[in-house]
This record gives C-alpha cells, sequence and structure tokens, in this order.
C-alpha cells in the first residue's frame, strides 16, 4: 500500500516533465501507475493486508492502513476508473492546452490520495487524505483559472468540503477519545455508546454528507462542472463523491443503530433523490444533467449502505459500482460530444446518433444501466435495493413502504432523465438534417472512444455475470446483520416479483414523465419551492461578510494603543477574577531573591522601564527598553542558564539595531500635543498587567504537585538527544516539530517585512559596489586614499567612520568564527543554530553599519530568500530522511568515527536540523538590513542633493 502511494507521489513530480517532453500522450505512461496499483489490489483480493508505522504515539497519529473488503472494491474503482481517465485526456486535451503538466500531475496525486483515503485505518490518517482530496479537488475544478465561473465553483466547492471536514475531524477526534482509539476497524468493532458517540457520529456524517453532496450541500457538485470533463468524470462520477458513501459505508457495522445514523442519512439521501432527480429533467446543459442526476443517485446509494443490514448493504455496493461505470462512461461521453461539436446544449444536437453511431451506442448502454433497465448492472442494483428495503426489519414496515415509495419516484425521475439525455444528445428532434454544430463535428477516434466503450462494456458484462460479481461484494455485506429472511442473491431474474412490478412501473413511468416533458417545461417556477440553494450559500456569505466587516469595526478602530489596551485589559480581568473567585489557601510564597545582585539587577531594570515612559527622545527610549533587556538576561545568567542568556543578548542586540534602523524615518522626539489618552491610565494598566503576570506565574509555581519536569531533562537530553546541552537538544529533538514551527513563523515574518517595504517588487540582493553609480563611484575615488571596506569608500565622508571600519575589518572573521563555534559546539555546551545564526547577523549588521548597504551587498552576495529557502528545506528535508529509514520524523540517528588530526567524531543527525535553523536566522537577519537599511538608503540617496 505505501509503494502505491508513493509510486503516485514520484509519478505526480514528475507528470510535468513527462507531458513536457510528450505532449498529450504523457499520459498513457503516467496511466501506468494507478493500473500497477489495480494489478495489486486484484492481487491481493480477498485478503486483509495491514500496515502500521508508529509515528507521534502520543497523539494517536501512527500510520495504519488496511487492506480489507471495502478497502478493494472502493481501490478497484479509484485505481481502475482513474485508469481510464488518464487514458481518455491522452486524446481529450491538445498539446497546447495550458498547464497540462500540472493538471496531469494533480490527477495523478489525487488517484493516490484516493487510495489512501479509502485505505487508511487511522481516523486522523484517512482526515488528512480526505482534506488532499479536498484540495486537490480545488485545484482540478479551477484548472481554467482565467475563468470567473471556474474560480467561483473551485472556491464554492473548497468552503463546503472542507467546512464539513471541519466537523468530521471534531467528530473524529471526540469518537477516537470517548473509544479509546482511533483506528477505524477497532471503532467499528467495539462502538462506544452514549450520547457523546453519537454527536459524534452527527459530525462525522455531516463531513460525509458534504463531501458526497446531499442535500442540503449539494449545490457545489453541479457547479463544479466548469471542471475539465475528465475531473467530472472522475471525481464527481467514481471517486471523490464516493468518499461519503465509503465512510457511511465503512461506519455502518458498528454505527448503523445509533439513534442519529438512519433518520439523517435516508431522510436526507431521500430528499437528494427527488430534488437533484427533478433538477435534471429542466437542465440543457447535458453536463448538469449528469451532475443534477450524479446528486440523486448520491442519495439512493447513501440510503442503501445507511440503512445498516446485510441485503441493503450488497445492493448499495452493487449500485456503487454500477454508478462509476456508467456515470464515468456518460461524462466522457458527453466531453467527447462537446469537443467534436463545440456545444453540450442539448437544444443545438439532432441526429448526432446517425453521425456518430458508435458513440451513441456507448451512450445508450450506459444510460440504460443508469435507468435500470435489463440485462445492465444498474437493473440488478435497483432490484437488489427495492427488494433490501421491502424486506427489512430495520425500518418498520411502515417506514420501509415509505422508503420504497420514495425510491420509485426517484427511479422514475432516473429513468426520465436518462431517456432525455439520450434523445437530447443523440436523437433527430424535429429536424430533417444535423444541425450546424453536428454538421461540422469531426469523428472521434478509436482511443477517445475506447475509456467510455471499456466501462459501458463492462456494464453489461457486469450485470449478466451479476452471481459472480456478488461473490467480490459479500466479504463486506457479510459484515453487516443479515435480515428477516434468507440473504439475498444478485442475479438477472428472481421471477415474478414485487421488485419486478415495481421496475415496470418505475420504467414505464419514466417514459410517460420524458413524452410529457412538453408539459412539465412549462412548470418554470420563479421561486423553486425548496429554494435555490446556490442562492443560499451566496447570502450565507454576503452576511458573515457583513458580520465579520461589523465586528471589525467595532473592535477594530484603527488605533493601536486602543486595541493593545483592550487585549491588555482583558489579560489583567479574566486571570485574576477567576483566582480570586476559584483559588482557596493557595499556599503561595514568595522569594524576592537569591543574592543582592539580582535585587540591584532588578532596580536598574525597573529604572529604565519608569524612564523610557518619561522619555520624549525615540532613541533614548528605545535604549532604555533594551536594558531592561540586557537586565534580563544577566538575571538569566545569575540563575545558570548560559544558553538563555546568551540568546537574549544576542536578540536584544539585533532588535536594538532594528529598532534604530526603523526610527530613522521617524521625528528624533515624540510630540506631545498629538499623544492619544492620557499617561496615567495606561501607567496603571502597564503596572496592573505587571503585577497579573507575576501573580499568575508565583501561582502556577505554586501549583506543582509532582516532581518538576527539569529535573529529568538532562538525563532525557543525554539519553534520548545523545547532548548535554539541555535547552538546544529541546530544540532540535525533543521538541523539534515546535521549532520547526516557529521558523517556518520566522521566515514568514521575514516575507512580511518585505511585502510592506517592497509595495512594488522586492530587491532580491543588496546592491554590490559594482552596481553603484558612476557619480558615487568617482566621488569615493577622489576622496578616498585607504580602503578598508569596500562599501565604505561609498559613504558620504561626513557620515563615514574610519575608526569603525577599521574595528569591523579586524573583528568580522573572528565574529564569524565565533558564530560557526556556537553553531558546532551547541549540542553540548551553550550555542546552537540559534544562537550562531544571530552571532553571524550581528556581524553582518556590524557591516552593514560600518560599509553602508553596498557593503552588505559585498558582504553576502546572495539573495535572502534563498538563504530562507534552503533553511527551511534542510530543517523540513530532516524530518522526511527519517521517514524513509523506518524511524518516527525528526528522529536523530548517531554516527561515530575517527578522523586523522582530529580524532574521534560523535555526529548527530540533530545537527542538519540545527543548520537549517542557522541559515534561516542568516536570512532572516539579511532580510531585515535589506528591507528595512539598504531599500531606506536607497531612498535617501535619491533625495540627497
Amino acid at each position: 500500500m505505501l509503494a502505491i502511494l508513493l509510486a503516485h507521489a514520484v509519478a505526480a513530480l514528475l507528470a510535468p516533465l513527462v507531458v513536457r517532453r510528450l505532449g498529450r500522450n504523457g499520459f498513457f505512461p503516467l496511466a501506468i501507475v494507478p493500473l500497477a496499483g489495480l494489478g495489486w489490489v486484484i492481487d491481493k483480493w480477498g485478503t486483509v493486508e495491514s500496515l502500521h508505522i508508529t509515528w507521534v504515539p502520543g497523539l494517536s497519529m501512527d500510520i495504519d492502513f488496511r487492506f480489507d473488503a471495502l478497502s478493494a472494491i472502493m481501490a478497484v474503482l479509484v485505481l481502475g476508473v482513474g485508469t481510464l481517465i488518464l487514458i481518455y485526456c491522452a486524446r481529450y486535451f491538445n498539446d497546447d492546452e495550458p498547464r497540462l503538466g500540472i493538471f496531469a500531475a494533480e490527477m495523478v496525486a489525487f488517484a493516490g490520495a484516493m487510495f489512501g483515503l479509502v485505505t487508511s485505518d487511522n481516523m486522523l490518517l484517512l482526515y488528512v487524505f480526505w482534506e488532499l482530496t479536498t484540495v486537490l479537488s480545488f485545484l482540478l475544478v479551477g484548472h481554467y483559472a482565467e475563468r470567473a465561473t471556474s474560480r467561483r465553483a473551485a472556491t464554492q466547492a473548497l468552503l463546503v468540503t472542507t467546512a464539513g471536514g471541519l466537523a468530521m475531524l471534531v467528530g473524529m477526534i471526540i469518537l477516537g477519545q470517548v473509544g479509546g482509539s482511533y483506528n477505524l476497524s477497532e471503532l467499528v468493532a467495539n462502538p462506544p455508546t452514549g450520547w457523546l458517540p453519537s454527536v459524534a457520529i452527527v459530525l462525522i456524517l455531516i463531513g460525509a454528507l458534504s463531501k458526497s453532496a446531499i442535500v442540503p450541500l449539494h449545490f457545489w457538485l453541479p457547479g463544479a462542472m466548469a471542471a475539465p470533463t475528465p475531473v467530472s468524470g472522475y471525481l464527481h462520477a467514481a471517486a471523490m463523491v464516493k468518499a461519503g458513501i465509503y465512510l457511511v459505508a465503512r461506519l455502518a457495522p458498528g454505527y448503523a443503530d445509533s439513534p442519529p445514523w438512519r433518520i439523517t442519512i435516508i431522510s436526507l439521501g431521500l430528499l437528494s433523490m427527488i430534488l437533484a432527480g427533478w433538477r435534471a429533467m429542466r437542465a440543457y446543459d447535458l453536463k448538469l444533467v449528469l451532475a443534477f442526476g450524479t446528486v440523486s443517485q448520491l442519495g439512493f446509494m447513501m440510503v442503501l449502505v445507511g440503512i445498516g443490514t446485510r441485503d441493503a448493504a450488497l445492493a448499495g455496493m452493487t449500485m456503487v459500482v454500477a454508478h462509476a461505470m456508467f456515470k464515468a462512461a456518460l461524462f466522457m461521453v458527453v466531453g467527447i460530444i462537446d469537443h467534436t461539436t463545440g456545444t453540450r446544449d442539448l437544444r443545438k444536437l439532432a441526429h448526432l446518433g446517425k453521425a456518430a453511431p458508435a458513440l451513441a451506442i456507448i451512450a445508450s448502454l450506459a444510460a440504460a444501466s443508469m435507468a435500470g433497465l435489463p440485462p445492465l448492472l444498474g437493473f440488478v442494483g435497483k432490484e437488489a435495493a427495492l427488494e433490501s428495503v421491502l424486506e427489512t426489519n430495520a425500518l418498520g414496515h411502515w417506514s420501509s413502504i415509505a422508503v420504497v415509495t420514495v425510491i420509485v419516484l426517484g427511479s422514475i425521475l432516473t429513468v426520465g432523465y436518462s431517456v432525455r439525455f439520450i434523445w437530447g444528445a443523440f436523437g433527430r428532434k424535429t429536424l430533417s438534417k444535423p444541425s450546424p454544430a453536428v454538421s461540422k463535428m469531426h469523428k472521434p477516434g478509436w482511443l477517445f472512444l475506447f475509456a467510455p466503450g471499456l466501462l459501458a462494456v463492462l456494464g453489461l458484462a457486469a450485470g449478466i455475470l451479476s452471481p459472480q460479481l456478488e461473490k467480490l461484494l459479500t466479504p463486506y455485506s457479510t459484515t453487516l446483520a443479515p435480515g428477516p429472511h434468507a440473504d439475498y442473491h444478485l442475479a438477472l431474474w428472481h421471477g415474478f416479483n414485487t421488485p419486478l412490478l415495481l421496475t415496470c412501473i418505475v420504467i414505464a413511468g419514466g417514459v410517460a414523465l420524458y413524452i410529457a416533458q412538453r408539459q412539465i417545461s412549462r412548470l418554470h417556477f420563479e421561486h423553486p419551492p425548496l429554494g435555490n440553494a446556490d442562492r443560499i450559500y451566496d447570502a450565507t456569505l454576503r452576511g458573515m461578510d457583513t458580520i465579520s466587516m461589523r465586528l471589525t469595526g467595532a473592535t477594530q478602530r484603527g488605533s493601536l494603543p486602543r486595541t493593545q489596551s483592550t487585549i491588555l485589559a482583558t489579560l489583567v480581568v479574566v486571570p485574576l477574577f477567576l483566582l480570586i473567585i476559584d483559588t482557596k489557601d493557595a499556599g503561595v510564597d514568595l522569594r524576592m531573591w537569591d543574592s543582592p545582585i539580582q535585587f540591584t539587577i532588578a532596580l536598574m531594570m525597573i529604572s529604565a522601564a519608569i524612564a523610557a515612559t518619561l522619555m520624549r527622545n525615540r532613541l533614548a527610549s528605545v535604549i532604555l527598553v533594551g536594558l531592561t533587556g540586557y537586565g534580563c538576561g544577566v538575571l538569566f545568567a545569575l540563575h545558570g542558564a548560559p544558553d538563555l542568556a546568551l540568546t537574549q543578548f544576542l536578540v536584544e542586540t539585533l532588535t536594538l539595531v532594528i529598532f534604530v534602523l526603523v526610527l530613522r524615518k521617524f521625528p528624533a522626539e515624540v510630540d506631545e500635543s498629538k499623544a492619544i489618552g492620557f499617561k496615567w491610565p495606561r501607567a496603571a494598566l502597564a503596572v496592573a498587567v505587571g503585577i497579573t503576570v507575576t501573580t499568575i506565574a508565583a501561582f502556577a509555581t505554586n501549583a506543582r504537585n509532582t516532581r518538576p519536569i527539569y529535573e529529568l531533562l538532562p538525563d532525557a537530553a543525554y539519553d534520548l538527544g545523545n547532548g548535554k546541552n539541555v535547552v538546544n537538544v529541546l530544540l532540535v529533538d525533543i521538541r523539534a516539530w515546535d521549532t520547526l514551527g516557529e521558523i517556518s513563523v520566522l521566515l514568514v515574518a521575514a516575507t512580511g517585512v518585505a511585502s510592506l517595504v517592497f509595495r512594488n517588487r522586492r530587491f532580491g540582493i543588496a546592491p554590490r559596489v559594482a552596481d553603484a553609480p558612476s557619480v558615487i563611484v568617482d566621488k569615493a575615488a577622489a576622496n578616498s586614499d585607504t580602503t578598508w571596506l569596500r562599501g565604505g569608500d561609498l559613504i558620504d565622508p561626513r557620515h563615514r567612520s574610519l575608526v569603525l571600519e577599521v574595528t569591523t575589518r579586524l573583528i568580522f572573521p573572528a565574529i564569524m568564527v565565533l558564530s560557526i563555534y556556537f553553531f558546532f559546539s551547541g549540542h553540548n555546551a551553550p550555542g546552537g543554530g540559534f544562537a550562531g545564526g544571530l552571532t553571524a547577523g550581528l556581524a553582518l549588521v556590524l557591516r552593514y553599519l560600518a560599509g553602508g548597504r553596498y557593503e552588505l551587498g559585498e558582504a553576502v552576495p546572495i539573495d535572502a530568500g534563498k538563504i530562507l529557502g534552503l533553511g527551511l528545506a534542510l530543517s523540513a528535508g530532516t524530518a522526511l530522511v527519517s521517514l524513509f529509514f523506518g524511524a518516527p520524523a525528526l528522529s536523530s540517528a548517531v554516527f561515530e568515527f575517527t578522523l586523522p588530526l582530529i580524532g574521534h567524531v560523535k555526529l548527530v543527525t540533530a545537527l542538519f536540523f540545527d543548520l537549517g535553523v542557522y541559515l534561516i536566522v542568516v536570512g532572516l537577519v539579511l532580510d531585515v538590513l535589506r528591507s528595512l537599511g539598504a531599500r531606506l538608503d536607497a531612498e535617501i540617496e535619491v533625495k540627497a542633493p
């Protein structure tokens, strides 16, 4: 299973290159990947395969796959139809189709994601694949991104299915926590009981119903017809819309008797069957006829798999297989019609059956299966459905009759729009000669007809060989409770019985309904009786926009001091209020200081903080605030935390430089006449915040009732992370996931700063001396005899410091060596990638301050974005490489060896993760210097006389 997923991932990565090399014929080699997966599924049919990879077991996120009877059925549809769709794409598209390579990659990736979805046993893993199909569906539906209809359809599908998926995720977490396991096989075998699992089931069903386009979340599917036809034939006929059906079928053996199960699934499924069937009778676009028909039949299948009995499950799986065959074939037929005639409007097609008889035969076979006509598989499935619902004891006598009645009405609509589809597309109509679109059509080639033709013939063969098909479907259906009578068996003929009578009524009613089409078409409701879901969706979005704007307008008044005051006041009031009403005999023990030195430093910090509020000069205020940070670093050092102290000093220094760079664009002093509000209330709030934070820290410290974890960390750092520096081992090994998230935030922050400064275009590399204007170069040559820094020669002599240049020339190499030392020593001594990167960043700051923006370009002639990207790639790559060796992500390996002259070396692979951190910090500093320094210098140069 894992090999199939990896093969699809590799094929998706290579797809753009293959298509660029072979053009549209590149789809043929890509089709080999799902075809090979299909061979594996067929070979393993009838067996149960499991795969377990331990990964974050504390969060129940182990990678668990399970291949059983239900997975096999769905995998055949996903991989088999996927293979045929890729072959179909090779003739549907032209070589000049834009973004064809990306489209091919997305299609192959989608096939892999669907296979992962139907074989996932862990619910959290299933959710990952579930959302992957959602994202890939968004990209595929929006393939024609230049069209507004495609963008709207893709966004609509994304919002609806993602919202349902989030509800499903909450339900999965509840069910997993209550059931004690996140594996579906265990939860179905031992389902938890009570009201909380019922809530979880409702939430999971919301996700399943939204994915399978069940009313009232159905409207995204007709809109998704803006996608290319291969997407409709695969995602919206055989694959993605079946995900909800699959999930309901997977849970039915354990939860069909849950109180909200049947009332939710059956009522909404029947409503979908009627409502969408009626809409299909009113559509004129052939794809819309099939789209509404798909919604109708998804409702039908949802009812069958949701009843929760053996016979209904057999009928449901039969309909799932039949629907994948005939609906994918019909969508491909519509694509051929559109491709050869240039239209999908059934009003513009006449005599197409005579012009393309092979296409008409294929479409007729598929449509006959959709209508439930013998001897096709659709007929067998519908007969089984009627019999299973009539004989079930899960619904009650009258409920069964009511459900059968609605199924018969929905089936009449199905026959009606099936006849309408065939006659509308291929009939002669009232014209004596072919319509203009048909007369100008070009004949489709045999390879273009191959995929839909094969599916149509398979639908016929499966109907005739239905007893043999039953042997493949019963291993799943037998997992559910049997009915009151003998188990039902698939066959074309069961004698004269009630289902056969109902089938005759359905066929006669459907034909009569189509004949009465002329009268029905006159029933144009100005306001549809059940409302227009698409308009309700638009109204909902407008309402959410209005609410968000009013809420934002009420809370975000455009005043930063007011916004901060609101946040800080909440921080003061809420925690203290809760402590007052809920804390009894806390026994808080405070020790003011351990030595007079700490008191002295604290007094200096308090004095600097108070002085910063009184200063009018901005630079002086920043320096005073910096003193509080340096004082905090000294306290860290006194408490035996050299790593924290080192990082605090480096960060404080770098922050001070950034503030100075920003302050260049501000007046030197604060204009008191433009101050907002009064100082004393803000001072009181500041004191209250300080007291609140101190109080919370005191209560948190004294609330400890077990052994402190910090006592265990030194041994854990050495035993688990092979390092003596607890802080660094925590960052790059034990808590490496947190660090990966933090450095990702740093990268986003760097990009955000650059985006704010470079409004029009982003300057990749700081300019070098060779890029300087000739006027500046000539002036520098006339005023300089000795060059200490190449960029320094281009600085105006009034702003140049020779002492700083000489000092920088001497100590810059030493600082860089110190930076490298911190990087390599960090695993066992103070330092690490973060501290080393900050040290290197300070060296670059020194070069910039001494030599200006041209010296910065000379120091690092590399785009900061590339450094940031390389750092993130190294850190994330370390996580992925571990998986390929069967170890948890970001786990460390140790290599020990001896080198000449150096001696014994112990290498921990976390060093490569730390190298990524180092590069990201250096890239961030370079990006800030380039944005807030070099960019502003360029503006000053332009304005200077």
